[in-house]
């Protein structure tokens, strides 16, 4: 599949959980992490989403938010995948960040370059990608 998305990470479908309008999917991907989804209940019957299915999830890098240090706190944002920095590549205002999964996925967010440097975001670091649940959109390959 061709996307502007930049992060696709091929997964399969391990639960669903309905509500009365939305749904949340988990997706296995690589390496054991799991990509939450919150979708629409006619998403789900629109694209028949069933436990088992393969699926790509797709999220912008500007969706994702890297944190360095949680000091503490919890987060609301379902995903938050560890890994650890391997590019680093500024821009005139932001600059394109790419994080190494233990499963071998590479998340890229696109951050400010004060954010890099105030964070001091550099190749090496572990860090988390985090990022919520509605920015992911699901894709599944049409049934013929």
């Amino acid at each position: 599949m061709q996307a502007s998305a930049r992060n696709q990470f091929t997964g399969v479908i391990k639960e669903i959980q309905l509500g009365a309008v939305n749904a949340e999917v988990h997706v296995s991907i690589a390496g054991g992490d799991t990509v939450i989804a919150t979708v629409t209940k006619d998403s789900i019957d629109n694209l028949a989403i069933k436990v088992g299915a393969e699926v790509i999830a797709l999220i912008k890098a500007p969706q994702i938010i890297i944190v360095t240090d949680f000091g503490g706190y919890r987060l609301s944002a379902r995903n938050q995948l560890a890994g650890t920095v391997t590019h680093v590549r500024p821009g005139a205002i932001n600059s394109e960040i790419d994080i190494a999964l233990t499963g071998g996925d590479i998340v890229a967010a696109t951050v400010t370059n004060d954010s890099v440097a105030s964070l001091g975001i550099t190749v090496g670091q572990a860090v988390t990608a985090v990022f919520k649940a509605g920015a992911v959109i699901l894709a599944i390959a049409a049934s013929d």
